[in-house]
C-alpha cells in the first residue's frame, strides 16, 4: 500500500521548515558558538590570571636587576672613595715629608676622581639617607680639597691637615656600611614582593580554578542538554513511543533539528494510525466472506445439502480446517491492531483456568487429530480473575504454536500449578525447538523463527507477540523456558490468580 502527501499538509510542513530557517537566519545562534563561548569563559580567567602572574614576575624581575646593579655599583664606588681618600691622604703625607709640591698632582687627581665617583654615586642613590651622607661627605672633602689648594705655597701647613683626612675616612666608611644596610632592606623588599606576588597567584588560582570547573561544568549542561534531548527522541520514535512531544532547548540550529525530529514523528505517527487503520479495514473485509465459508464448509461436513463421499468429507474438512487457520490469522490482526491503537480493554470476572484450557483443546482437536498427536494433560482445577477472551487467546496461540511445531505422532505436554498467589501453565512439545539465534526475538511482532517444520504454512508470526501483550495486560508473563536438551520448545504462562488493580 502506498502514502501520499497532500498539498496542505505539504504546504503547512514547508511552512514550518521555512519559519524555523528564517528564525535561524535571524538569530544564528550555533552549537559550535556555543562550545566556542563556553571554551572562551572557561579559559578567559584562567588567561588572565596567568597575565597578571607574568606581569608580577617580570616587574619582579626588572627591580631585582635595578637593585642589584645598584648594589654592585654602590659597593664598587664605596671602595673607590676610600681608596682616594687613602691616596689623597698619602700624597699630602708624601709631600709634607719629602717637601716636595709636585707630589700633590696625585692628591689633585684622586680628588678629581673623587668627585667623578661622588656624582655618580648621587645618581644611583635612590634613597634620601644615602643622599645625605653623600652631601657630608662631599662638603668634608671640599673643605679639605680648599685648605690643600691654600697650602700648596707653604708644605707646612699641610701637616694641619693629615689629621684631616682620618674623620673623612670614618665617614666614607659608615657610608659604605649604610650602603650595604640598604642592600639588605631592598633585598628583604623584594623578597617580601614576591611573597605577595605569589600569595596573590595562590589565591587567583583557589579563587579561578573552582570558577573555572563551575563555568565548564555550566557549559557541560548547556552543550549536552540538547544533545540528550535529541538522544531521547530518536531513542523514543525507535521504540514506537509516538506520543511524546519532542522538544529541544539550546542553540538555535539544534532548536530547528529538534522541531524536524518532532515533524517526523507526527509523520510516522500519521503512518502509523494509517497503517492500523488499513489493517483494521482488510480485516474486517475478509471477515465477512470469511464467515460465509465457514457456513458453507460446516454445512457440507455436517451433510445438510446431502450425503458426502469419503473424498467430498475429506475436502469439506479441509476447507472447515484451512478457514479456521484463515481466521485465527484474521484475529491475530485485529487483536494486534487493537494492541497498537491501546483499545484491547479487560473485561476481568472470576473465570475456571481449567475451563479455558478444555475449551482450547476442544477447538484445536481437528488439528491434533490431523497429525496423530498425544497430549499429556495435568491441569489444577483453579478460578483466577481474568479476562477469559483474552486469557483464551494466550492459550490458544501457545497451543497452536507447540502443535505447529512437532512432529507427526509427537507429544505435547500440558499441566498447570499454583505458584504463590500466581497460576503457571507450562506447554511443551517435541519438535525441533528454538535456535539459540531466534530466543531473543520470538516474542517479537511479525517475527518468523529459523526452524520451520516442512509441511507449515507460514503464518503472519503476530501468535507469541500478541499472547506476550495479553499476559503483561494481566500482570503476568510468558517465558521461554531452557532446558539442556535441545528438543522441543517449552513456554510458561504465569498469570495473578487475583486482580492486583483490585488489590491495590
Amino acid at each position: 500500500m502506498g502514502f501520499f502527501i497532500t498539498a496542505d499538509t505539504a504546504g503547512t510542513e514547508g511552512g514550518l521548515a521555512a519559519t524555523a530557517l528564517g528564525r535561524f537566519r535571524h538569530n544564528p545562534k550555533s552549537f559550535l558558538k556555543l562550545i566556542l563561548l563556553g571554551f572562551t569563559l572557561v579559559g578567559l580567567p584562567l588567561i588572565v590570571a596567568l597575565i597578571n602572574s607574568a606581569v608580577s614576575i617580570d616587574r619582579l624581575a626588572d627591580q631585582s636587576r635595578k637593585a642589584v646593579y645598584q648594589a654592585v655599583q654602590i659597593t664598587l664606588a664605596s671602595h673607590t672613595l676610600t681608596n682616594e681618600i687613602n691616596l689623597m691622604e698619602r700624597s699630602v703625607r708624601q709631600t709634607l715629608i719629602l717637601g716636595d709640591e709636585s707630589l700633590l698632582e696625585g692628591y689633585f687627581q684622586a680628588h678629581t676622581k673623587f668627585g667623578k665617583t661622588v656624582t655618580n654615586l648621587f645618581q644611583l642613590s635612590s634613597r634620601t639617607e644615602q643622599k645625605q651622607m653623600l652631601g657630608q661627605l662631599q662638603s668634608l672633602e671640599t673643605g679639605i680639597f680648599q685648605k690643600v689648594s691654600a697650602a700648596r705655597q707653604a708644605p707646612e701647613k699641610l701637616r694641619e691637615l693629615v689629621q684631616s683626612f682620618a674623620p673623612l675616612l670614618d665617614y666614607a666608611r659608615s657610608f659604605s656600611t649604610v650602603g650595604y644596610a640598604l642592600i639588605e632592606l631592598e633585598v628583604d623588599e623584594m623578597q617580601n614582593m614576591a611573597e605577595h606576588a605569589q600569595t596573590i597567584m595562590v589565591w587567583e588560582l583557589f579563587a579561578l580554578i573552582p570558577f573555572a570547573i563551575l563555568l565548564a561544568l555550566g557549559f557541560s549542561l548547556l552543550i549536552t542538554r540538547p544533545i540528550r534531548q535529541i538522544d531521547e527522541a530518536i531513542r523514543n520514535m525507535g521504540q514506537g513511543e509516538l506520543s511524546k512531544i519532542v522538544r529541544v532547548d539550546g542553540p538555535q540550529d539544534l532548536v530547528y533539528l529538534g522541531e524536524r525530529l518532532d515533524w517526523m514523528r507526527r509523520r510516522l505517527l500519521k503512518l502509523e494510525e494509517q497503517k492500523t487503520k488499513f489493517l483494521r479495514h482488510v480485516s474486517h473485509e475478509l471477515k465477512t466472506p470469511l464467515t460465509s465459508m465457514r457456513e458453507g464448509a460446516d454445512l457440507l461436513a455436517e451433510g445438510v445439502v446431502g450425503e458426502l463421499t469419503i473424498k467430498q468429507q475429506q475436502i469439506a474438512n479441509i476447507l472447515h480446517s484451512n478457514s479456521i487457520q484463515l481466521q485465527k490469522r484474521i484475529e491475530d490482526l485485529l487483536s494486534y491492531s487493537a494492541l497498537q491503537t491501546e483499545k484491547s480493554a479487560l473485561m476481568k470476572h472470576q473465570t475456571n483456568f481449567a475451563g479455558i484450557l478444555s475449551v482450547v483443546l476442544q477447538d484445536q482437536n481437528l488439528a491434533i487429530m490431523n497429525k496423530n498427536l498425544k497430549i499429556d494433560l495435568a491441569c489444577t482445577e483453579l478460578m483466577i480473575d481474568c479476562d477469559g477472551q483474552k486469557v483464551r487467546i494466550i492459550i490458544d496461540n501457545l497451543l497452536s504454536n507447540a502443535v505447529k511445531f512437532s512432529p507427526l505422532g509427537g507429544r505435547i505436554k500440558i499441566w498447570s500449578n499454583k505458584v504463590d498467589d500466581s497460576v503457571q501453565l507450562d506447554i511443551m512439545d517435541a519438535g525441533s525447538g528454538i535456535d539459540e539465534i531466534d530466543q531473543d526475538k520470538v516474542f517479537e511482532p511479525f517475527y518468523q523463527g529459523r526452524r520451520m517444520p516442512v509441511s507449515h504454512v507460514k503464518g503472519t508470526g503476530l501468535g507469541l507477540s500478541i499472547a506476550r501483550e495479553y499476559a503483561l495486560a494481566h500482570g503476568g508473563n510468558i517465558d521461554l523456558v531452557q532446558h539442556k536438551s535441545k528438543v522441543g520448545a517449552h513456554f510458561r504462562l504465569t498469570l495473578p490468580i487475583h486482580d492486583p488493580e483490585s488489590c491495590s
